[in-house]
C-alpha cells in the first residue's frame, strides 16, 4: 500500500465505503489498478476499520463518476489534502444539484463543481 494517499475517515458512517477488492469487481478490474488510481489521484481512499476502501458515492454502473478525477485534480492544485477533499465532496451544499458535490457530480453538474472547486483555490 506504500505511495498510497489515504484520507482520514471524516465521512459519517452512515456513507457506504467500498473495500479495494470490492471497488475492482465493480469496476471491473483488478485490485492493482485501483491502486494504482488512487495514487493517480482518481480516486480517493480512506481507512475504517482497518481496510482501504473507496465512498461508495465515487461509482456508477459503468465505473468511475464523471468528472470526479478532475474534481480531485482541480482541489489537489489547490492545496487541499485527501482528507480535505473527501469532507468537501460530502459536505452540504444546499445551492448545488444533489445537496453535495458528488451527488452533483453524479447527477452530471461537474462542471459547476469545478468552478466552485477552482474560486476556493483564490
Amino acid at each position: 500500500m506504500s505511495g498510497i494517499p489515504v484520507a482520514d475517515d471524516v465521512l459519517d458512517t452512515a456513507i457506504a465505503v467500498l473495500p479495494v477488492g470490492e471497488v475492482a469487481k465493480a469496476l471491473g478490474t483488478s485490485a492493482n489498478k485501483v491502486r494504482q488510481m488512487l495514487r493517480d489521484g482518481q480516486l480517493i481512499a480512506l481507512k475504517r476499520d482497518g481496510d482501504l476502501c473507496v465512498p461508495g458515492a465515487f461509482l456508477v454502473k459503468d465505473g468511475v463518476v464523471k468528472g470526479l478525477a478532475g474534481t480531485i485534480t482541480v482541489l489537489a492544485d489547490a492545496g487541499f489534502s485527501r482528507t480535505e477533499m473527501l469532507r468537501w465532496l460530502f459536505e452540504t451544499d444546499e445551492s448545488l444539484p444533489g445537496n453535495t458535490p458528488v451527488n452533483a457530480l453524479r447527477t452530471s453538474h461537474g462542471t459547476e463543481v469545478k468552478r466552485r472547486a477552482q474560486a476556493m483555490a483564490f
